[in-house]
């Protein structure tokens, strides 16, 4: 194998995406997941440098995800970590676009938001493996010439060697399957005109190779999609999802009150029923919930309190509301430490609103980031 870039060519049996992996992406999305997740792509979603991406006619929210994209270099099977990098030949710059009006349609499988075609470009050049450092590695993304994301594999969640090693767990990757190794805090929202660019960098290797700048026009659908599959919907959480923030999506920002260390222990210093009553006075007269007993009795709890309420059970609803990535899961996996969940049942105690599952994510949520 030689040392010197070569043009990203052929199209892989499979490509295999990592949602979260970079701590500025965990710190935006507010999650910081113990073990690596994923989701795949149809190879037919692969093109090349230059090809343009169609944002269906319709939609609003095609954001691009700038990546480090990993070849697998041999058939492989049953390996540890430390082993997981030389299975890889090379690493080229790739583009995880999705449409978020689609996603839910998707029930957390991104078929359809992010397996059109054109969706995942690669390239232009593939840098060989054996000559980098994996944690050396740099992606950088440009929108209209303006550099909007900018990271390096310094502190990544999950080390390539270990994403490599956990997905040939249990499946076999061959020659050419591509892994799509997340994407750093930036990711947002363009629109047909824009042109999109990547690129993949080894900025303190000898010679300081590069994947050279993947290139993405974007343009729009000439046809809207049929009714007879689902059809773009958006709301204001997809949008935030979509820019990166609620603020970055023009819409209202909730005033969120300064919960600081010396608040939380001035508040410890009173009881609950003078808490309430100081309250009253101001006007807030639903101040308290009834019926609650602690699980820890010499335990206190003070948080920014993160609300959700449940309504009658609507069969005719379930299938668009209640199943898949509902707000109930949404919420969980909203979560951040300090955060207190409040559930609003109805009064409705024969019935359980938590699960060991879910009561796990929350426990994983509230643990403060390394």
């Amino acid at each position: 194998m030689t040392n010197e870039p070569n043009p990203f060519i052929g199209r892989p049996g499979k490509v295999i995406a990592v949602h979260i992996n970079y701590p500025s992406r965990a710190a935006q999305r507010g999650r910081f997941p113990e073990q690596p997740s994923y989701f795949l792509k149809p190879g037919s979603s692969v093109s090349s440098s230059g090809t343009a991406i169609v944002r269906p006619k319709g939609s609003e929210l095609l954001a691009f995800e700038g990546e480090i994209a990993l070849i697998i270099g041999r058939r492989v099977r049953g390996i540890r970590p430390e082993d997981g990098w030389a299975a890889v030949s090379g690493v080229t710059a790739a583009n995880d676009f999705g449409v978020y009006d689609l996603r839910y349609a998707d029930k957390g499988s991104n078929v359809r938001s992010k397996g059109g075609d054109g969706f995942t470009p690669l390239g232009p050049n593939v840098l060989p493996a054996d000559s980098l450092d994996p944690t050396a590695l740099r992606v950088r993304t440009w929108v209209n010439g303006d550099l909007v994301q900018s990271d390096t594999t310094a502190d990544l969640l999950f080390p390539f060697g270990r994403l490599v090693a956990d997905l040939a767990q249990l499946m076999t990757l061959e020659r050419g399957d591509v892994i799509l190794t997340g994407t750093p805090a930036g990711s947002s929202v363009v629109s047909p005109g824009d042109v999109v660019e990547v690129e993949v960098d080894a900025p303190t290797a000898p010679g300081a190779p590069s994947s050279g700048r993947l290139v993405t026009p974007v343009t729009e659908g000439r046809f809207e999609l049929g009714d007879f599959g689902a059809l773009p919907r958006v709301d204001d959480h997809q949008r935030a999802e979509a820019w990166g923030s609620a603020a970055a999506a023009g819409l209202t920002v909730p005033i969120v009150f300064d919960l600081t260390e010396e608040l939380i222990a001035r508040i410890n210093t009173v009881g609950t029923a003078t808490l309430s009553a100081q309250m009253r006075k101001r006007g807030f007269n639903a101040v308290s919930i009834d019926g609650l007993r602690p699980m820890h009795a010499d335990k206190r709890m003070v948080g920014r309190a993160r609300t959700l309420r449940f309504i009658p059970a609507r069969e005719d609803l379930f299938a668009s509301h209640g199943g898949g990535y509902n707000a109930q899961k949404r919420a969980f996996d909203g979560l951040t430490p300090g955060d207190v969940l409040v559930i609003e049942a109805r009064g409705e105690t024969g019935t359980g609103t938590v699960g060991d599952i879910l009561a796990l994510r929350a426990r994983c949520a509230a643990r403060p980031a390394l």
